[in-house]
Parts: structure tokens; sequence; C-alpha cells
């Protein structure tokens, strides 16, 4: 039997768990760093599926200058499993020194993913769902408005039309290319 028959269902298995997992907690942390409510249906979710680890974390863990320190390192714990769970179910040798700037570069490129996705769907509502009032609107727009703001004092609305979208979503990947891009092939440099 081919050893791919077994090891592609079982990284794909790992990808959706630890990745469902991941965006949960990111999203958490960047809620709290964000200061949105957390009285809505989704950050109250987004609480009780992540609190069973973070809670005895944050006993050992303190916060510092209102960071969550315990959600960074739970994400990254999570992050650099998952590596070298898929590292060794396809067989391949590794080096902690190689594998975390990988798992950085990975977690700093989920954030903007978590950023870029939130803005898309901010735009989409903006067309469709005018005065509608809803837990998940009111959550992405606490979440994109720390983004957005500093853009729109740079390029103000014209004509009535907010740009800010527009430029968040082209510097985002310019970002993951310029920044993440080299956090990465860090790993390849050290090894």
């Amino acid at each position: 039997m081919d050893s791919s028959y077994l090891s592609n269902p079982a990284l794909y298995l790992i990808d959706a768990v630890f990745g469902l997992y991941l965006i949960a907690v990111m999203l958490r942390f960047l809620l709290q760093l964000v200061r949105a409510s957390f009285h809505n249906p989704i950050c109250q979710f987004l609480v009780k599926i992540t609190n069973p680890p973070l809670v005895p974390l944050r006993r050992i863990i303190p916060s510092f200058k209102g960071i969550d320190i315990a959600s960074l390192f739970l994400l990254f714990a999570i992050q650099l499993a998952a590596i070298l769970l898929k590292l060794l179910i396809i067989g391949q040798s590794f080096s902690i020194v190689v594998i975390i700037p990988i798992a950085v570069a990975d977690l700093l490129s989920l954030a903007l993913n978590v950023f870029m996705v939130a803005i898309l769907i901010q735009v989409v509502l903006s067309w469709v769902g005018q005065g509608i009032h809803n837990p998940i609107i009111t959550t992405i727009y606490s979440l994109t408005e720390p983004v957005l703001r500093p853009i729109r004092r740079l390029i103000p609305p014209i004509a009535g039309m907010d740009l800010s979208p527009l430029v968040a979503l082209i510097s985002i990947p310019l970002i993951k290319m310029l920044v993440i891009s080299p956090i990465s092939n860090l790993g390849n440099f050290l090894a």
C-alpha cells in the first residue's frame, strides 16, 4: 500500500483540526487586542472553546501591557505542534531552529488572512446589508476598524467612497510578500 494513502488524509486532518482551532484562538486574541465587545454570541463561542487551555495558561503566563501573552503562547504551541506532526507523518527530519521561524511566519500570515477576510466580508456587507444589526457585523467592524482607521486618515473618503478597504486589501498581500516571506525563508536559511 502506498504510504501517501494514509499520510495525505492524516495531513488533511491535521490542517483542518489544528487550523480551525488556530483560527478560533487567533480571533479571540485579535478581538481582545482591538477591545471588541465580548457580549455577543460569536465572542462567547470563542471564549467557550478557547478557555480550556487558556485559563490554566493564564495562571502561569500573565498579560503584558494589555496583550494576552498566554494566547500568543497557545497559538505558537499549536502551530509548532501542527508543523511537527506533519513532518513526522511525512517522515522528514527537522530542527527546531528551522521550525520556529516557519511557525512565526505561519501565525503572522494567519493574522493577516483573518483581517483580509474580515475586510472582504465588511465590504460585501456594506453593499448588501446596510442598516442590518447583527452580532457578526458588529464583531467584524470591531476587528477591522483599527486597521482601516489609520488608512482613512491618510486617504479620506473621495466623493463619499471609502477607499480604505481597497488600500488594506492591496497592502496585506504586499506585507505578506515583503515581511512574512523572508521570515519563513529564514528557517530554510538556518537549515
